[in-house]
């Protein structure tokens, strides 16, 4: 009788510890999912800001989503006047050394790009972490700014390309040069037939 209490207890404690737990998680994703959910704007919004034309609109609230190769992408169009100038993208690629690579590039009009800003890599420190200042380095051909993806073969020398691919990171240096493409077919929804691209506008976006 005494083992069937104690085991009896014993469950009892386990489910009691369980449900508290459970419900202290809850309440802490509850108090912590507005902040982090106003940090992430506030990056995105610091990011599209860096890297776009100058606007007087609200990028955040007038983005869309384009697929490309099966990667959602976010446009975040820039606009002065009324007209517009350019777009922030933020884009990606899972052909990273250590995966995903996350960049926003920004657009003038014509399709050029004016900056960009890596937003999350797991590059090797050293190496492909060096992205960030490496491709707007005035220095040889490793700058992609001012370029423009339709004309200036921004793909590695290594591959026949234009670009200096980073020293000894030559994956890394394929997978940014391939964010960057990708950011420029969604900007322009140049591969909408050969991809399958399709976009989101509205408030199909705001839920992205």
């Amino acid at each position: 009788m005494a083992k069937q209490s104690s085991f009896g207890n014993m469950l009892v404690v386990l489910t009691v510890i369980t449900v508290i737990t459970g419900a202290l998680l809850g309440y802490v994703y509850n108090i912590t999912k507005e902040p982090i959910a106003l940090s992430k704007k506030l990056k995105q919004e610091t990011a599209v800001k860096d890297v776009a034309p100058e606007f007087d609109n609200a990028p955040i609230d007038e983005q869309y989503t384009v697929t490309v190769n099966d990667l959602e992408l976010k446009v975040f169009p820039a606009k002065k006047d009324g007209k517009t100038v350019g777009a922030a993208v933020e884009s990606k690629t899972k052909k990273g050394f250590s995966g995903e690579i996350s960049v926003m590039v920004g657009f003038n009009a014509d399709g050029t790009i004016r900056n960009y800003r890596v937003l999350s890599h797991a590059e090797t420190p050293g190496l492909g972490s060096k992205m960030e200042e490496w491709f707007r380095a005035d220095k040889g051909d490793q700058s992609v700014l001012g370029k423009n993806p339709a004309s200036d073969h921004l793909t590695v020398k290594k591959d026949g390309g234009s670009v200096d691919a980073i020293t000894a990171a030559t994956i890394s240096s394929r997978a940014f040069l391939d964010a960057i493409a990708n950011a420029y077919a969604a900007y322009t929804n140049t591969d909408a037939t050969s991809s399958g691209a399709t976009t989101q506008t509205g408030k199909e976006a705001s839920h992205e």
